[in-house]
């Protein structure tokens, strides 16, 4: 049996695994309450799903890319910086998120700014801005197409398009109750995998630590330095550092990561949860380093005589680098890190827009059995969505699917930012000032992206971190000057009556 023919019989049976664990969930699921939170988890199965939804296809498949690129000025900003800023931000939101979430029943991140503001404007706002998450699944999609294909020697266009209708459609059904247990085990095989990936060139390190270097230095000085003047992402300190450290900070007001702390059965089970998330996720971010292996494997970053799209090296270098049996694992692993995510985000997006768009428009109240019809229509159409862009993106990317997938997810959590931190740890915060604060962010990140306002921002390849750190940074000012305009005109008023 070769590479191709085991990588096809493994898949099968992991199909198979994850369809009985849906079919066991969605006898479970019976409304949209149960397809967004569950029946309540235990602290290390959550904490495990949070670890695997976090670190996705970017993370093991995409971003290794960059790493073998531009060198080790990628890994400190995207494995360092990005992931200090992350924690940070985790610890200090999830426990006010959820304390607030809880008590007021919400599903959706769109739900808990509506309901916290007593606006429904702003949730559905929030809903319609969450739609830029489609890029994050478009990311996740040409990732996994990319290792699948690249494993079994198929056509990329047949195995997206059959990815996306397997995935999709078991999302379908079971929703919280079988994605937090298909998590736990694609985040065992992901820490499988991550020390196989990590331990993977440890052979470049037999003469020492500073002849590693060397070799990188020999092949490229921007390799070993901490910032690269010739790449296009990271040049210098607010690049690499401040723009990755607040991305890091805003990075966690993503619906399938801010409301994972909803899924938990008590306030107890929170501490126990950050420590399993923080500890597995620092491992997960290491995998980029592999990057780095990958470059020494294809000094002049071809194969076969072909230029490689940086898209590829992770899944060509785990094809050359590992035996049948090892590289079926690495692969596995790989898919497992893209359908964590793929999942997490599947079902948090379908039922924002569910629950949150559709729903006040149409009339329909939340526990309405034909909620979770919609629902699965909703699904339908996210899957064509997401085959139809991620077919252009297979054939013609700018760079990486990355810079698309972070210019959409980017400019959505910059618009999320204020509004959660405001609406966690400022009690009265008038509706004006987070609204203002959430439009700003979303004017500013476009406006500096595609007006290439900056010089980080001009040109063929934009560095989206960048508008997204001015856009936060332009959200929190506005947010402040409102509070304190609204904040002055609630007290005026209340001295009147």
């Amino acid at each position: 049996m070769n590479f191709s023919q085991a990588t096809l019989l493994i898949l099968g049976i992991y199909m198979c695994i994850t369809l009985y664990i849906v079919y066991k969930g969605a006898q479970k699921t019976k409304n949209i309450k149960e397809f967004a939170l569950g029946s309540g988890f235990s602290p290390t199965v959550v904490g495990l799903s949070l670890a695997a939804s976090i670190t996705s296809a970017a993370t093991f498949i995409i971003n290794p890319g960059f790493v073998a690129l531009y060198g080790w000025s990628a890994f400190l900003a995207m494995s360092v910086v990005l992931p200090i800023g992350l924690f940070i931000s985790l610890v200090v939101l999830s426990k006010s998120f959820r304390k607030y979430g809880s008590s007021i029943k919400a599903l959706t991140l769109a739900q808990w700014v509506g309901k916290r503001y007593v606006s429904p404007f702003f949730s559905i706002l929030m809903a319609f801005f969450s739609l830029l998450l489609l890029t994050f699944i478009v990311l996740i999609c040409v990732g996994l197409t990319k290792v699948i294909a690249s494993a079994v020697g198929a056509d990329e266009l047949i195995v997206l398009v059959s990815l996306v209708v397997f995935v999709f459609g078991y999302t379908m059904f079971g929703g919280a109750n079988s994605m937090v247990y298909t998590n736990t085990i694609q985040a065992i095989l992901m820490i499988i995998v991550a020390i196989i990936l990590i331990t993977s060139g440890f052979g470049h390190f037999s003469e020492g630590i500073n002849a590693f270097w060397s070799k990188l230095d020999a092949l490229d000085p921007n390799m070993s330095s901490s910032f690269n003047a010739s790449s296009p992402l990271f040049r210098d300190w607010f690049e690499v550092i401040v723009c990755n450290f607040i991305v890091g900070i805003a990075i966690v007001c993503q619906p399938h990561i801010i409301t994972k702390s909803l899924l938990l059965k008590t306030d107890e089970d929170v501490n126990k949860y950050l420590t399993v998330a923080i500890v597995v996720e620092t491992l997960f971010f290491f995998v980029l380093f592999a990057g780095l292996y990958a470059r020494l494997m294809f000094p002049d970053l071809m194969v076969d005589g072909v230029p490689m799209k940086m898209d590829s090296i992770l899944s060509t270098y785990v094809v050359k680098q590992f035996s049948v049996g090892v590289g079926i694992v690495v692969v596995l692993g790989l898919i497992a890190a893209g359908l964590s995510t793929l999942e997490g985000i599947v079902q948090s997006l379908s039922t924002t827009i569910t629950n949150d768009i559709i729903a006040p428009f149409a009339k329909i109240k939340e526990d309405s059995s034909s909620l979770s019809i919609i629902n699965k229509v909703v699904i339908v159409l996210l899957a064509v969505l997401a085959i139809i862009i991620s077919c252009n993106q297979l054939i013609n990317p700018n760079l990486s699917v990355g810079i698309l997938a972070q210019n959409g997810v980017y400019a959505f959590f910059s618009a999320a930012f204020v509004p959660v931190l405001f609406g966690i740890f400022i009690k009265d915060t008038p509706k004006q000032a987070a609204i203002g604060a959430s439009i700003t962010a979303m004017v500013v990140h476009f406006s500096v992206y595609y007006g290439q306002l900056t010089p980080y921002t001009t040109g063929a390849i934009r560095n989206p971190a960048v508008a997204a750190t001015l856009a936060i940074v332009s959200a929190v000012v506005v947010g402040l000057i409102l509070f304190s305009i609204y904040r002055n005109k609630q007290k005026i008023t209340i001295n009147q009556i």
